[in-house]
């Protein structure tokens, strides 16, 4: 079983220093350990202790409305910082059990980036982009998810979602992504 630690988000939703904003069933907050310098996680409201692999075609509304709360927020936040861009999106398989989507942006500069399943699970196909799970879920119903897969994933060697060159650490990746020039698509 999960650790108490998987549970946090529903603590987390609470603190009036980590909620950015709120609506009756979304609430934004800003990551505790933030993968880049900007990262925020809109949740469902309520608490729904489920991931993106357990979602039903019903769920579709409730994802755009998160996709759509994200979005508002980043238009926000490049009005202040003209040219920062911005990823949405579901792990394929959460480490916290509470429903929510990661907005983060794309410079993943943070000392909170540590390890190699931290990088790639954030540029790699681990990271289901918002408008694709909606897609899944309008088309299929469901998302599916194959846990032996993603898991596989996050083992991969660091590669640059630009360049899709491999470096051997993550500081070398690092060093490498925030010179990368190529214009290759994040994910």
């Amino acid at each position: 079983m999960a650790g108490r630690w998987s549970f946090a988000l529903a603590d987390a939703i609470k603190d009036e220093k980590m909620r950015v904003e709120e609506d009756d069933t979304t609430a934004t907050i800003r990551d505790a350990f933030p993968k880049a310098r900007h990262h925020y996680l809109v949740m469902a409201k309520p608490v729904q202790p489920r991931g993106v692999g357990r979602l039903e075609r019903a769920d579709c509304a409730l994802v755009e409305h998160m996709l759509r709360r994200g979005e508002e927020l980043a238009e926000r936040l490049q009005s202040k910082e003209p040219g920062v861009k911005f990823h949405f999106g579901f792990h394929a398989i959460p480490s916290m059990t509470h429903l929510h989507m990661h907005m983060v942006s794309e410079d993943f500069d943070s000392p909170s980036l540590k390890n190699k399943k931290h990088w790639n699970s954030f540029t790699t196909e681990f990271f289901l982009d918002a408008e694709c799970v909606i897609e899944m879920l309008k088309q299929h119903g469901r998302v599916q998810v194959d846990k032996r897969h993603y898991e596989d994933v996050l083992k991969q060697d660091l590669t640059c979602p630009r360049c899709k060159i491999v470096r051997p650490n993550l500081p070398r990746m690092k060093e490498h992504y925030k010179s990368c020039k190529a214009d290759g698509r994040h994910l």
